[in-house]
C-alpha cells in the first residue's frame, strides 16, 4: 500500500441539532442531540483512515488549551510533533437541520497559524515518497497557504502527490479565489471537490465539462473527482475517461465531513492501487454510512474492503 498524508486543518466540532427554524435572538432553543468530536477537513479523514485500520500521517497543530490537548490525544502518537500555539482551539459550532443541511459558527482560533515548518517537523519526505499527500483547509491555514509554492516543491522533491480539496472560502469563490485555487491545482495530481466548488470554479453547468476543464490545467496525468453527494460521484481519470458511481440509498442523519470522509475512503482504496470504479464505490460507500449513523460508523476494515470489491 502506497503511503498516506494529509495535512491542514484540525478542530473541535460541537455538533447540536436539529434545528427549525433559526432561532429568534434571546431565546432559548432545545435540542434532541449534541456531540462534541475531532473535526476539519484534516481530522474528519484521519477519523476515517483510523477507523478503517489505514496507516497514514497527519500534520496539524493546535491550541494551547485543553480542547488543543484532548485533539492531540484523540490522534496519539501520531500528533506527538504537532506545533501548540498560543492561541485558543478553533471550535465549530455546527447546528444541523431536518433537511440535512447544517449551519457553522466558527471561531478564528489556532488554524491560521499552521506554517509549513510545523507541517515538515511532522512529514518524512522518504517515508512519504511514492505516497499521496490530501493538502486541506487552504482558506483557513493563512501561514501555510502562503508557503504552498515551497510545499509543492517539497512535494515533488520526494515523489510524492498531491490531492487537493480546499474548502468552501469564507468569502465565497471570488476572482482572487479562483485563481489561486487554478494555480494550486496547477501542481496537484488529484483533486477532490464537490459539485457547486467544481462549476463555481470552472464556470460551467456541467459537473462533467467543468471536471475536464480544470484537469486540463492540472498535471499530465491527473485526476479530477465531483462528489454529488445523494447522486454519488463522477471522476475524470489519467486517461480522460468519465467513470461514475451510484451512492447508497439512506437516511440522512448528519452530513457534517461527508466529503472528506468520501476523501479518506477515496484515497485509501487509491493508495492500494485499486481502479477508480472501486475508489469511487468505497468513497460514497463508506461516506453514505457515516451520515446516516448516530453516533457515527464507518464500518471498519472488512467493510471497507468489501465496498472496494463489490459488484457495481
Amino acid at each position: 500500500m502506497r503511503p498516506l498524508a494529509v495535512i491542514g486543518n484540525v478542530n473541535v466540532d460541537l455538533i447540536v441539532g436539529p434545528v427549525v427554524p433559526w432561532p429568534k435572538a434571546g431565546t432559548e432553543t432545545v435540542v434532541d442531540h449534541d456531540e462534541l468530536r475531532v473535526g476539519g477537513q484534516a481530522g474528519n479523514t484521519g477519523l476515517a483512515w483510523q477507523a478503517l485500520g489505514i496507516d497514514f500521517a497527519i500534520a496539524a497543530n493546535v491550541g494551547d488549551d485543553q480542547f488543543g490537548r484532548w485533539l492531540r490525544e484523540a490522534f496519539g502518537a501520531r500528533a506527538a510533533k504537532w506545533a501548540v500555539r498560543p492561541e485558543g482551539t478553533t471550535l465549530s459550532v455546527g447546528m444541523t437541520h431536518p433537511d440535512g443541511e447544517r449551519t457553522f459558527l466558527t471561531t478564528r482560533g489556532h488554524l491560521p497559524r499552521l506554517g509549513l515548518a510545523d507541517v515538515l517537523s511532522v512529514l518524512d519526505g522518504g517515508a512519504l515518497s511514492g505516497g499521496y499527500a490530501l493538502l486541506t483547509g487552504s482558506f483557513l491555514t493563512e501561514d501555510l497557504t502562503r508557503d504552498y509554492d515551497a510545499f509543492f516543491d517539497w512535494t515533488d522533491s520526494h515523489g510524492i502527490s498531491v490531492a487537493l480539496d480546499t474548502g468552501w472560502p469564507i468569502d465565497g469563490w471570488t476572482e482572487a479565489n479562483c485563481a489561486a485555487t487554478s494555480a494550486w491545482l496547477s501542481r496537484c495530481a488529484l483533486a477532490l471537490f464537490n459539485e457547486v466548488e467544481t462549476v463555481t470554479l470552472a464556470g460551467l453547468p456541467s459537473p462533467e465539462e467543468a471536471a475536464r476543464e480544470i484537469r486540463s490545467s492540472m498535471k499530465q496525468g491527473a485526476t479530477f473527482v465531483v462528489k454529488r453527494g445523494p447522486r454519488g460521484a463522477i471522476a475524470i481519470g489519467p486517461d480522460g475517461a468519465l467513470v461514475e458511481a451510484v451512492a447508497p440509498d439512506v437516511r440522512v442523519v448528519d452530513t457534517i465531513g461527508a466529503g472528506d470522509v468520501f476523501n479518506a475512503a477515496f484515497l485509501a482504496a487509491l493508495a492500494q492501487e485499486q481502479p477508480l470504479s472501486a475508489c469511487l464505490r468505497a468513497a460514497t460507500h463508506v461516506a453514505s454510512r457515516a451520515i446516516s449513523t448516530m453516533p457515527r460508523n464507518y464500518g471498519g476494515p472488512m467493510q471497507f474492503e468489501e465496498s472496494m470489491h463489490e459488484r457495481a
